[in-house]
């Protein structure tokens, strides 16, 4: 059950990243006091929770109404966070980290997008979270307890973003994307591999 609990939690670490997303997070924040600041990361990462949830417990229900298997799912999902995980070894972050959307008057709409979606509950979570709640409500259970640990982790993190930033360096935040990047591609060959057995009954 352990082990279960740490790959998912290794998993959803390495997509997320909380570390590489810090930049981002900082950049967001910059012009808000310590109060907005710190509703910003509690209400993202609420919004992240909550969008991980809905996915964990009516997963099944997307393969049903589209007529996904499982094996395919597993393949296809394994691609996808290999290819994420391929690009932040190339030191090339997410697409999304790039585009932040314009501001509202209200200063912690942020939170919402493009904090909790699609940074922190982007493709990749969402692909992670119904691979690994696969297998019943043991499974479930053990994937929102390893996403909801990510998630107290990462506000912990956010809250202390500019001490962070200032002690790891430029350098030492890339090399700890590269690291992330390797595991996470390495856990979608995984998910590949599992998929191609299933679907062949190996």
């Amino acid at each position: 059950m352990f082990s279960e609990f740490l790959l998912s939690f290794m998993a959803f670490f390495a997509i997320m990243n909380p570390i590489a997303n810090l930049p981002t997070y900082m950049a967001l924040v910059a012009d808000d006091d310590s109060k907005i600041s710190k509703q910003i990361a509690f209400k993202s990462l609420l919004i992240a929770f909550i969008i991980i949830l809905v996915f964990i417990l009516s997963g099944h229900l997307i393969f049903e109404v589209f007529g996904i298997t499982i094996s395919a799912f597993r393949i296809a999902g394994g691609l996808l966070v290999g290819m994420i995980g391929f690009h932040m070894i190339n030191g090339v972050h997410s697409p999304t980290n790039k585009n932040l959307s314009s501001m509202s008057d209200d200063p912690t709409s942020v939170a919402i997008s493009p904090l909790a979606m699609p940074l922190f509950a982007g493709p990749g979570t969402i692909v992670t979270a119904i691979n690994q709640s696969q297998g019943g409500l043991r499974h479930q259970l053990i994937t929102l307890g390893a996403f909801l640990l990510l998630c107290v982790l990462t506000y912990v993190i956010l809250l202390s973003a500019k001490t962070i930033s200032k002690v790891l360096g430029k350098n030492m935040m890339n090399i700890v994307t590269r690291l992330m990047g390797l595991i996470l591609a390495t856990i979608g060959i995984d998910m590949v591999l599992t998929g191609v057995k299933v679907a062949l009954n190996l």
